[in-house]
Order: structure tokens, then sequence, then C-alpha cells
């Protein structure tokens, strides 16, 4: 169907709008990364590489980062291993409570992130703390792995839907084991998924800043935690809006590369 020349200008029109409003702002960050002056005035009074020097020799920024990349590392991890098991469970077999299962496996995504924080901090205090285990990096890891399990969980479940059995039902017509059909029928084909839902499970650790506010406990600082308590210090600020520019253009790389994954065919990953 071809839609009239002024419907489509409209839609290109708004299409321009809508880009404006999610790019411009973070295009500010990097060239305000770049900015001599602190009050980040625009147009910039001129440029300086002086901020990213000093972002570069922050201990508290690269000590924040390791945190996240551990802790992100960590509940990527532990989502692959649960949420690919939930998602063949859901997708392969037929019991009673399927739906319910995978309805209460999606269902932490879609709570809000206090929510989710309030509850995680409650257990933790009200469950580990008579045992002398206080919040800290692993109460950190468990809380992201809730939803990174999601994340997971949907991408397998969708390959699976897609891939069929056709393939696995061939391989036991051939005389293969059940786990030779799994090893070379089955991860292969859901290895781009697999794939795409780890990038994007990191990706969703590493900026979580609601869930670990409750979860972290005094001791533990990821990098968003230190990016936000240290946005309104004004000696910090040019080198949190450096920090704030390098994850934005980082961003792109694990979106970029789990689109591509998770685009992939079934039949090139068999």
């Amino acid at each position: 169907m071809r839609l009239p020349a002024g419907l489509r200008r409209s839609l290109v029109v708004f299409m321009v709008i809508g880009l404006a409003i999610l790019y411009v702002p973070l295009l500010l960050i990097v060239l305000n990364s770049f900015n001599s002056s602190r009050t980040f005035g625009f147009p910039p009074s001129g440029l300086t590489l002086e901020w990213w020097q000093k972002a570069a020799g922050s201990s508290g920024a690269l000590a924040a980062l390791g945190t996240s990349v551990f802790a992100g590392l960590f509940a990527t991890g532990i989502a692959l291993i649960l949420g690919t098991m939930a998602a063949f469970a859901v997708q392969r077999y037929r019991f009673f409570g399927r739906s319910t299962i995978s309805f209460l496996v999606v269902l932490p995504i879609t709570l809000p992130g206090i929510v989710t924080g309030i509850a995680l901090n409650a257990t933790f205090t009200t469950v580990l703390g008579p045992f002398g285990v206080g919040l800290g990096i692993a109460t950190v890891i468990i809380g992201h792995a809730t939803f990174c399990i999601v994340i997971v969980f949907n991408n397998v479940q969708a390959r699976l839907r897609r891939m069929g059995t056709a393939l696995e039902e061939a391989s036991a017509d051939l005389g293969a084991t059940g786990w030779q059909t799994f090893w070379r029928v089955t991860i292969p084909g859901v290895r781009g998924a697999l794939i795409a839902g780890a990038l994007l499970a990191f990706a969703l650790s590493f900026d979580e800043i609601v869930v670990t506010t409750f979860t972290a406990g005094p001791q533990v600082q990821t990098l968003p935690l230190w990016i936000f308590g240290n946005l309104f210090r004004p000696n910090q600020a040019p080198v949190v809006n450096v920090v704030a520019a390098v994850l934005t253009i980082a961003a792109i790389i694990p979106v970029w590369l789990a689109q591509r994954f998770s685009g992939d065919s079934v039949s090139s990953r068999v």
C-alpha cells in the first residue's frame, strides 16, 4: 500500500523529531565532555581533553567500573543458565502450570525497579541478616540476575519457537542420542539467541541503579552509583560527563552485536 505524499512527509518529520529527542541529549553529553568550561554553557567556550585525562586517572571511577563489570558478568552467567533452562522447559515440554511459570519468569522485568529493590532488600536483611550475611556484591549480583533472566528467557524461547522440532526429530531418526542432538543441533540453533541474550543482559545489569541502590550496601559502588553520587559535585561534574560519554559510545557495541546475533536465521546456525 502506497501512502499519500503528505502523510509520508508527516511521518518523516515525526520520525526526525523522535530521533532528535532521543539522541540530541546524548550528543550534548559527548560535546560537554570536551567543554573547557565547568558550567557547560552552550555553545562551548572552548574544547579541551583535560576532563578525559582526569577521568582516566580517577581511581573511584575505575574501581566502580570494575565492580560493575564483575557484577554484570556474574549476573549474566546466572541468567544464561536459569533463563535457558526455563525457556527449554516452557517451550519444549507440556506440563501443568506451564503458562503460570512463563508468566512468573517474565514478571520481574515488568515490576517497577523500586518495588523490586525494596522487596529484595527486605528479603536479604530478613533472611540473610540473622546469619551474619550483609548486603554486598553477592546481593547485587542476585538482584541483577532477577531481571537478566527474563532477557535470556525471552530470546531463547523466541528462537526455539522459530526453530520448531523438525531438525531435532530428524537427528533422532538418524540415530543420534539425546545429547548428540542437543550439542550438534539444538545448541547451534540457539547460539545466536544465547549470545544476544547475554549481551543485552550484561548491558542491562551494567547500567542498573535502582535495584543496586537497595542491594549494594555501603561498601559496594557500581559505576551508575558513582555517577549519581558525583553528578552534583562541581569538581567531579566534568569527569562524570566524560564517563557518561564513554558509556554512551560503548553502549552501541553490545546493542549492535545483539541485533546481529538475534537476527540470524535458524538455518545459518545449524
